[in-house]
């Protein structure tokens, strides 16, 4: 199936639907927030590297995801999903894509109810200027386009109110979003309710707003403390980056795996069989002993780039006076008593520096040993290509010596 004329297919399409289908009654709802849309669930799915199917099932549903707007407002997601699926099944694409793509317009409906990542990515990316600076331009359009559909004025104070209301019981559902995007919209919420008259008043009309979630009026002190330093949103950051670096180790490991495996295959043989027969052909002596080291150098620098290395298993307590040693590897306490690790990890627990920085060691030694490791593999592919292309010219090269004498 070819997705990317599809793609461009359905971005023709929907362009085309929404300029059929003028309405100028949406003033926020139209082709410009689609394609706002579609770009940041394109981002988001690049960020996950989805396959190019997920990929596809993503853009499609971003595309599609407003365009029931035009005959039914409160209910516009059960009816993009029906005009999504209509010109997939025109297009013949497959019935698991159609669902994918109805169930992550569907889940778009306020309150949210994504049930995978494709789901998500879709909310996210609908609600994606929650947690931008231009979030009141966007609120402003909002706010205009429901008096105008509804025909019925709205204070401003009254449309604030719920604003905040909403965004409080909003939440991102991808990490990638939450990283990105909570701070931001944490200052927005702040900008809002600073606009209001008074704190009481916004507790009162926000328990009493109707369509909205309760919410909790924080405490300014916590607060001002969030606004200074989003710490959510660094520890978010701190476990993508670790989890990354661990795939990342993951697939290291695999990789010198299959090289370990091929040319282990590879020295079986060359014993078993070639070394065998090099008194009768004198002439592949040679090529035989290149594959040979070929293959062997191979294995060992792979080897070299699983094989772990170990510390010495112990701290001091001058290395925790002085703040110099990561908790969180086992490798710098695995010698240590129960008793010695406790007290170690209360003052980690109790010293946000020395917390955050015991964080950013740990990740910056997985980086260390990620660099070590894809050096060394690099350099083993490198041998295992060039050294298989030496060692066919070398066959080569006797094969024909020996036709000629």
């Amino acid at each position: 199936m070819n997705y990317k004329q599809l793609q461009e297919d359905v971005e023709k399409h929907v362009s085309d639907y929404f300029h059929t289908h003028s309405d100028p009654r949406l003033v926020y709802h139209n082709l410009a927030h689609t394609k706002e849309v579609v770009n940041a669930a394109q981002q988001i799915a690049n960020h996950y590297q989805l396959s190019e199917q997920d990929y596809f099932t993503v853009t499609v549903a971003a595309f599609f995801h407003d365009t029931g707007y035009f005959e039914d407002a409160l209910n516009h997601e059960a009816k993009g999903a029906e005009l999504a699926d209509d010109f997939l099944v025109k297009h013949k694409v497959g019935k698991e894509i159609r669902d994918n793509v109805k169930s992550a317009i569907l889940s778009t409906k306020i309150p949210q109810t994504p049930k995978n990542e494709i789901d998500k990515i879709i909310c996210d990316a609908d609600l994606f200027h929650l947690g931008l600076p231009d979030f009141r331009k966007k609120g402003k359009l909002m706010h205009k386009e429901v008096e105008l559909i509804h025909k019925n004025d709205i204070k401003k104070v009254e449309w604030r109110k719920k604003d905040i209301q909403f965004m409080e019981s909003h939440k991102y559902q991808t990490d990638y979003a939450i990283l990105l995007l909570s701070d931001q919209k944490q200052k927005n919420i702040s900008k809002l309710k600073s606009k209001l008259t008074a704190q009481q008043e916004i507790s009162t009309e926000l328990e009493e707003a109707k369509n909205f979630a309760p919410t909790i009026v924080l405490d300014q002190k916590k607060k001002k403390d969030k606004d200074d330093r989003p710490d959510k949103g660094i520890e978010t950051m701190f476990r993508i980056t670790s989890a990354n670096n661990q795939r990342l180790s993951d697939m290291a490991d695999n990789k010198a795996h299959i090289l370990i495996t091929v040319n282990s295959i590879m020295l079986s043989l060359i014993v078993s069989l070639l070394l065998r027969r090099l008194e009768d052909h004198g002439n592949l002596i040679i090529p035989t002993f290149i594959l040979l080291i070929v293959s062997l150098t191979c294995v060992v620098v792979s080897i070299l780039s699983t094989r772990p290395s170990i510390p010495k298993g112990e701290f001091t307590q001058q290395d925790m006076d002085n703040k110099k040693v990561n908790l969180l590897f086992f490798g710098n306490f695995y010698k240590m008593s129960l008793p010695s690790y406790t007290d170690g990890m209360i003052k980690v627990m109790n010293d946000k520096d020395f917390l955050y920085g015991t964080l950013i060691t740990d990740v910056y030694s997985q980086g260390v040993v990620l660099g070590r490791k894809y050096k060394l593999i690099r350099l083993a592919y490198n041998i295992f290509m060039f050294g298989l292309i030496a060692a066919v010219f070398a066959f080569v090269i006797a094969y024909a010596a020996y036709g000629k004498l």
